[in-house]
């Protein structure tokens, strides 16, 4: 999510409230598997045979992607329900996942496939190893400059605590907790952000913990070696479901922001054929209902925007 109104916000709150405890960092968690902890999936897939090809939508794709019949996701599988593994360690699911499949129909190629990588690395292979990367990218005004995005969603940021809230979080005075985030995410920048300004005005620094995978934080949430999470509000209302209870949202979703798809700056065929694609799935519906699928559909848009003006 962006940070500038965020940050402003909880300036003014910080200089009000007493400085709470600062945890001991934990050592970063790189481990590809997934955790048990929301790593559940719907047992009804999806039915993609009723999405159908759009003949000028198709016509507009690349030839080296029809030749190849395949759209090349790349997607950081630990942020549930967006992108995640199946209880099988191997098989990708999530909406991101279902939305790549979705496109690859309306493109009239024979499938939409989706290989896991880790976030800070999609991008910069975008255009050889993947042709989109769909995994939860938030659009700002950074990424517009290293590549093409085509708006899907909005989304809010939210905070996740063990239930009960055990260490006293308080959201308007994170200050000298232990926080933990996905790595490259707007969300971590956020953290990192609000740290700086806890110091500048005097006050313990945020412990921000960065780790590869989203589903890894949350046994250390419930265990009591963070004090909260930071991710997306579909990844943590998601996470708290799939914790039996040992999980849960604190304070309200803030700051909500569109997220898009990331295409190569200079495959303009490829990014046009994936806007209309989008916006096909948009008007016919399709998109809601995959979202549905996860309990996300509030967080559809309506229009496809290409580089859409961000704060």
């Amino acid at each position: 999510m962006h940070t500038t109104k965020i940050l402003a916000a909880l300036t003014m709150a910080t200089t009000a409230v007493a400085l709470t405890a600062c945890a001991d960092p934990m050592t970063n968690s790189t481990s590809g598997a997934q955790s048990n902890v929301a790593a559940s999936s719907n047992t009804t897939a999806y039915d993609f045979s009723q999405i159908p090809t759009d003949a000028d939508i198709a016509a507009l794709v690349p030839e080296d992607v029809k030749k190849r019949g395949t759209l090349r996701n790349g997607a950081s599988t630990g942020y549930a329900p967006a992108e995640y593994m199946a209880t099988d360690g191997q098989t990708p699911v999530g909406y991101d996942i279902d939305i790549n499949k979705a496109l690859a129909k309306v493109m009239g190629l024979k499938e939409g496939s989706t290989h896991h990588a880790e976030f800070p690395t999609i991008i910069p292979a975008l255009g050889t190893k993947f042709d989109v990367g769909l995994s939860s990218f938030t659009i700002t005004s950074e990424r517009e400059q290293q590549v093409n995005m085509v708006s899907y969603l909005n989304v809010g940021s939210a905070w996740g605590v063990a239930t009960g809230n055990p260490k006293n979080f308080d959201t308007s005075n994170p200050c000298g907790t232990t926080v933990a985030v996905q790595t490259g995410t707007a969300q971590e920048t956020y953290a990192e952000e609000l740290s700086k300004q806890c110091e500048a005005d005097g006050k313990e620094k945020i412990t921000v913990m960065p780790h590869e995978l989203q589903t890894d934080i949350a046994t250390k949430i419930i265990s009591g070696q963070y004090d909260a999470t930071l991710a997306d509000s579909t990844v943590i209302g998601y996470t708290a479901a799939g914790s039996d209870g040992k999980i849960e949202q604190l304070g309200e979703t803030f700051e909500s922001a569109p997220q898009g798809i990331a295409i190569n700056k200079d495959d303009a065929e490829l990014t046009e054929a994936v806007q209309k694609a989008m916006q096909y799935l948009m008007d016919n519906g399709y998109l809601k209902d995959i979202l549905a699928h996860y309990g996300a559909d509030s967080a559809a848009l309506t229009t496809a925007q290409l580089n859409p003006s961000v704060g």
